[in-house]
């Protein structure tokens, strides 16, 4: 592993000049290395940072995909990794042309991590020297524990999908509030709804009003709505001030508040597993977003290595070789999902959307087919408006608000089920859907969603831990609760108690049809390393 050369060093600059000047913002320092195929193999496995605490896990990971690789080689492109600079790695065999094109790619992908605020906890430090340090303190224990310390991440990485990624997300997004804004908050949040108890049109008047009277009084106006409130309500000023005074709740996830709370972890001689699961934690929520943002991220990088590359006139002659590749990255099959092909195609569809200015009302009043086709308003606002989205968006929100009808039938896309042909014993694929609800379910179904599990103190005790799994149609993976309730019962010192709901039968249904499901509420119980079972009523 070694630095590009001056010469590709200099292609990557001029990659970025071009880059800044089509709109792409992203700080100055990057670090661009030269690996072979096999360094780009090992690297995948460990999320594509060097400096990660080693693993059991990595390593058959690393085995895996030598195995492939030496029954199908092939030529990874890139990596590129969200640190402080941002590090990317390059095959030591790429061409000039080639390396146009990946840099572009990854000059997008850099410019995401450093724009969505999906990844705003990570701009802040630089996670490569951080983990080097975290590698070096394991690297210690395990010198001192044995292979306890590898027991405490086993046990730590099974809930490290239940970490409380969205309460860091608004922690960094809202570090602090001005007392203005506590004012509103509790005004708003608890006077009326909870003390008072107004009624709904009563409370959306207030609404009215404090709108009105900031947009009419610019920076006083906040302080114009207040002074009505105190008329209307003199208490308020003193249950206000009560409210500050009130220890704010931290809410927890189930590592954290294993952390806090387990007799267990805080004893002397434990303290050390709470490093390690800390550890754990912070290396998940660290990679949070990557996985909440795949579809985009691959999306947005795909446009703009796509967009720039056809302008560059260094690749002149090589348009065919580009065509060939890129036709492999982002080609849409027709069976599966390439976020790639998708995100791309996607922020194209909404960037044409918007330059026909069909995000309007008159737009949306329209059902005559022809029409709605040949609408066309010229805003050429598109553009601005998918710098907003890649902003904003996470893949979830991204194809649950964009994936429309339209969409679908103008990319040709479709449900595709499954069945068996009985006389030939092969399985079959057919267009089940073309409705792009169907389809968006689809998509949506296929993206990260970890189970919402909190624990409840109320139904637990001082020895039993109580866990609530809110049931949202998807049921925990059965195989999977055993091991990990014991890794639970071992960071918590006690019996854990888990409740959530599971399948009791499926109905028969025609083929045009769901099949009826019943769900049971069952409640499990680890206690002694033995897992038991019942249905609640």
């Amino acid at each position: 592993m070694e630095l590009i050369d001056q010469h590709t060093k200099k292609i990557m600059e001029g990659c970025k000049e071009r880059a800044r000047d089509a709109g792409l913002r992203f700080e100055d320092e990057s670090l661009e290395y030269i690996v072979t195929n096999r360094d780009l193999l090992e690297l995948s496995p460990k999320y594509m940072i060097p400096t990660l605490y080693d693993y059991w896990v990595h390593d058959v990971e690393v085995l895996r995909e030598k195995g492939k690789y030496e029954l199908y080689p092939h030529n990874p492109y890139e990596t590129v990794i969200n640190t402080r600079p941002a590090i990317s790695f390059y095959n030591d065999n790429n061409p000039d042309w080639l390396n146009v094109m990946i840099f572009y790619h990854v000059l997008g992908h850099i410019d995401f991590f450093q724009n969505n605020l999906f990844f705003s906890h990570t701009w802040d430090y630089d996670f490569t020297g951080r983990a080097l340090s975290d590698k070096r303190l394991i690297a210690k224990l395990r010198s001192e524990k044995g292979r306890w310390v590898d027991y405490v991440i086993e046990f730590s990485r099974g809930l490290d999908n239940l970490v409380g990624f969205f309460t860091e997300l608004s922690r960094t997004d809202r570090p602090h509030k001005t007392r203005y804004t506590q004012r509103l908050d509790f005004y708003f949040d608890r006077f009326l709804q909870d003390i008072k108890q107004v009624k709904i049109s009563e409370y959306l008047e207030e609404i009215n009003r404090y709108n009105q009277v900031t947009s009419a009084h610019d920076n006083l106006g906040v302080q114009t709505f207040f002074t009505e409130v105190d008329k209307k309500y003199p208490e308020f000023e003193a249950l206000f001030k009560k409210h500050l005074q009130e220890k704010p709740q931290r809410k927890t996830d189930i590592f954290q508040y294993l952390m806090d709370h387990s007799e267990f972890l805080n004893k002397e001689d434990n303290l050390w597993m709470k490093s390690v699961m800390e550890i754990v934690r912070k290396t998940s929520i660290f990679f949070q977003p990557q996985i909440r943002t795949k579809i985009m991220n691959e999306g947005w990088a795909s446009y703009w290595h796509e967009t720039l590359f056809m302008q560059d006139d260094r690749i002149r002659g090589h348009e065919v070789d580009f065509a060939r590749i890129n036709a492999g990255v982002t080609a849409l099959p027709r069976v599966g999902l390439n976020p790639y092909a998708l995100g791309l195609r996607l922020f194209y569809y909404i960037e044409d959307y918007v330059n026909r200015g069909k995000r309007s009302w008159d737009y949306l009043k329209l059902t005559d087919r022809y029409e709605r086709e040949h609408y066309n308003q010229h805003t050429h606002e598109g553009r601005k408006f998918i710098f907003k989205v890649r902003e904003s968006f996470c893949d979830d929100t991204f194809i649950d608000t964009f994936v429309d009808q339209d969409f679908v039938t103008q990319n040709n896309l479709f449900v595709a089920g499954r069945r068996l042909n009985e006389d030939r014993m092969v399985w079959e694929y057919y267009v089940q859907s073309r409705n792009a609800e169907d389809y968006k379910r689809m998509l949506l179904n296929s993206l990260y969603h970890p189970p919402f599990i909190e624990v409840d103190p109320e139904k637990g005790d001082e020895e039993t831990l109580y866990l609530i799994h809110h049931f949202e149609g998807k049921p925990l993976v059965t195989e999977f609760i055993k091991n990990t309730m014991i890794g639970v019962e071992f960071l918590w010192g006690g019996p854990v108690q888990l409740e959530t709901h599971e399948v009791a039968s499926i109905s028969d249904s025609d083929d045009d049809e769901e099949p009826q499901i019943q769900w049971e509420h069952v409640l499990y119980t680890m206690h002694d390393r033995r897992l038991g079972r019942r249905i609640l009523k």
